[in-house]
């Protein structure tokens, strides 16, 4: 049994891709095969082509008109016109037929007077005028790719015109996946209910799939191998015996107890890297094995995907000796600041929306194994190793993953989580399918803040001012005085305590929070729901050190509910649907308004106003009523 391979010094990724990619000599790699033109799409020539046919390979008419002897017109002018005889010295002739023998131009049928037999001309033409000659586009023996070219859709229509009916190029490279790990299940094999505890479904090598068809590689999926390191040796081995021109190993390559793939390559052959300094995709291992390059690429979802995206797309672009098209940038804001560790090159997921003349990134969750940040996200910023984050003010580059009209089209919602802006986003595609909506979770007050800014079209908010019993428009009033902005109500909530099923502590209300058998889960300082907290406590008396979890934050009212599914919590403030969404038990503390706050520069955008008529349809309010813990009595209203 090998020892734990732990991994203590890691290496820039710069520095990682070069050590990688200077390992192998991938000069004729690849093998060559021959493939009809027509099949050609997307291939890599493997020679230069040369052309077979000129073409045109005749003298043909450019333009529908009388195909004459250039010298027959010479004389002709406006004060002289001048008759030529029909079938004699001018010929009729449509575009794209040959010249009949001894013509060399042709006039335009809108400079001919037709009579009869004969047509009227008042204007020369000169030799090969209005003609397309031999060889015009393309001449016999003449090269029309060179090699390491890849094939496009026009490619394919200028070999045909050439007389390439069938052309060298480089085999596609063949890649073989090997998922590992104990706790992996084939989607095949999973229970109809879903995974069992301790069960992950295997995603990754099917995703990593989908990326190398996309590139026009060949994926070959090996069946999943248990942590047994002699049994993951062996099947390493007899990968790099196969055909296969790169091997990935999914997971096993961090420094767990049961993560071989490290030991069992430094056995087989040579471990060049492991550990690189990114985030997501720390833990990669590449490693070169009887000339074959390997790669043990991280089992978190978001770090496989990074991991391949720096180091086996570059090295497939090498075998083929073409270049990938690269990710278009554009220069973004942050929403708020983005504090990144020291040493380590982040590669952060970011939605964008241009608020104004900016465009505004709002960061997605970090987490490596949050697969929906790829789904979700617009565009990535790669914050550099040297750096310890990106200020709210300073601008960046974002790697788009979307075009970037999509962008142009995102409305940007900053504040309060609420489960009817997920709503909205979702009912907003029906009505225009172009539009998109990027939701922050930061807080009413952040909300505010963000409209403040000049970084968002609007902003969800509930905070209650305890001294006038109003929602919002205290809390408006005073951080966006130089701010006009409209306020619409969307809905009436009901806040509460989110218990497990059963409520099996027993809890009746806030005052209980205080017992020592009970951990509660908090939001976010700044969260209009942290608010209401914080003032049903002063109202009892309740110093918030009394509560065991008052530190503990969460940013949405659905992670508060996964907290308490969990076990993690005991108890949490949050809206009623999403206890129901979990089937949790839920005890009423409040009922309170939810506003959007719109600044008036935006009130009269188009995107706006679909907003705001879907705001007002009965089939909305009706979705939302069906939700739980929602009332619409004044859902649309304009409070000011």
């Amino acid at each position: 049994m090998p020892k734990r391979h732990v991994y203590l010094k890691m290496t820039p990724l710069e520095e990682a891709r070069r050590i990688f990619f200077t390992a192998f000599d991938f000069r004729d790699y690849l093998k060559t095969e021959c493939v009809p033109t027509t099949e050609a799409l997307g291939r890599v020539t493997a020679r230069p082509i040369f052309t077979r046919f000129s073409s045109p390979n005749f003298h043909s008419a450019a333009m529908d008109g009388y195909a004459v002897e250039a010298s027959v017109t010479f004389e002709a002018s406006l004060e002289h016109p001048k008759e030529l005889k029909v079938g004699k010295e001018a010929f009729p002739i449509n575009t794209g037929h040959p010249l009949p023998d001894n013509t060399n131009a042709v006039i335009m049928i809108e400079d001919v007077v037709e009579e009869g037999d004969k047509i009227i001309i008042r204007k020369a033409v000169y030799p090969w005028q209005n003609v397309r000659k031999v060889g015009e586009d393309i001449v016999a023996t003449e090269l029309i790719l060179p090699p390491c070219h890849q094939i496009t859709p026009y490619d394919i229509g200028a070999l045909l015109e050439g007389g390439i009916f069938e052309i060298e190029v480089k085999q596609r490279p063949k890649v073989v996946i090997i998922p590992t790990g104990n706790e992996i299940v084939p989607i095949e094999k999973v229970d109809k209910e879903g995974p069992k505890k301790g069960e992950v479904i295997e995603s990754n090598s099917w995703m990593l799939r989908a990326l190398l068809t996309r590139v026009g590689a060949i994926c070959e999926k090996w069946p999943v191998v248990p942590d047994e390191y002699d049994l993951l040796k062996e099947t390493i081995a007899k990968a790099i015996d196969s055909d296969a021109h790169l091997i990935i190993v999914l997971a096993g390559s961090s420094a767990g107890s049961k993560d071989y793939t490290a030991s069992a390559l430094e056995e087989l052959g040579e471990v060049l890297v492991h550990g690189v300094t990114i985030m997501p995709g720390k833990p990669t291992i590449l490693a070169k094995v009887k000339n074959k390059p390997i790669i043990g690429n991280p089992g978190y979802p978001v770090s496989s995907v990074i991991s391949f995206e720096q180091f086996a797309l570059p090295l497939l672009s090498r075998m083929l000796g073409i270049v990938y098209e690269k990710r278009p940038r554009i220069k973004v804001f942050p929403a708020r600041a983005l504090p990144s560790k020291l040493g380590i090159e982040e590669f952060l997921r970011v939605k964008l929306g241009k608020v104004g003349k900016k465009v505004i990134a709002t960061s997605l969750p970090r987490a490596a194994g949050s697969i929906t940040t790829l789904t979700k996200a617009h565009g990535v910023i790669r914050i550099p190793a040297q750096k310890e984050g990106i200020g709210e003010d300073e601008p960046v580059e974002a790697e788009l993953l979307v075009p970037e009209e999509e962008i142009l089209n995102t409305i940007v919602i900053i504040g309060s989580h609420d489960l009817t802006i997920d709503l909205l986003a979702s009912e907003l595609k029906k009505v225009n399918p172009f539009l998109n909506i990027s939701a922050s979770n930061v807080g009413s007050l952040g909300g505010l803040m963000a409209i403040k800014k000049g970084k968002a079209h609007l902003a969800g908010s509930h905070l209650f001012d305890p001294e006038t019993g109003i929602y919002n428009l205290t809390y408006i009033d005073r951080y966006l005085k130089d701010v006009p902005v409209k306020v619409v109500n969307l809905v009436i909530r009901h806040q509460g305590l989110i218990v497990p099923k059963g409520n099996p502590k027993d809890i009746k209300g806030i005052e209980d929070l205080t017992r020592p058998d009970i951990t509660m889960v908090n939001r976010q300082r700044g969260a209009g729901t942290r608010i209401l907290l914080d003032y049903k406590l002063k109202q009892l008396g309740i110093d918030p050190s009394q509560i065991k979890g008052y530190d503990h934050e969460e940013f949405s009212h659905m992670a508060v509910a996964v907290d308490v599914l969990s076990g993690r919590a005991d108890v949490g403030l949050g809206i009623y649907a999403a206890a129901r969404a979990l089937g949790l038990d839920f005890i009423p503390i409040a009922t309170e308004e939810y506003d959007l706050v719109i600044p008036e520069q935006f009130w009269h955008t188009e995107k706006i106003q679909t907003i705001l008529e879907l705001i007002n349809s009965s089939d909305f309010k009706q979705a939302i009523e069906k939700m739980g813990g929602y009332e619409t009595t004044k859902t649309g209203t304009i409070k000011r």
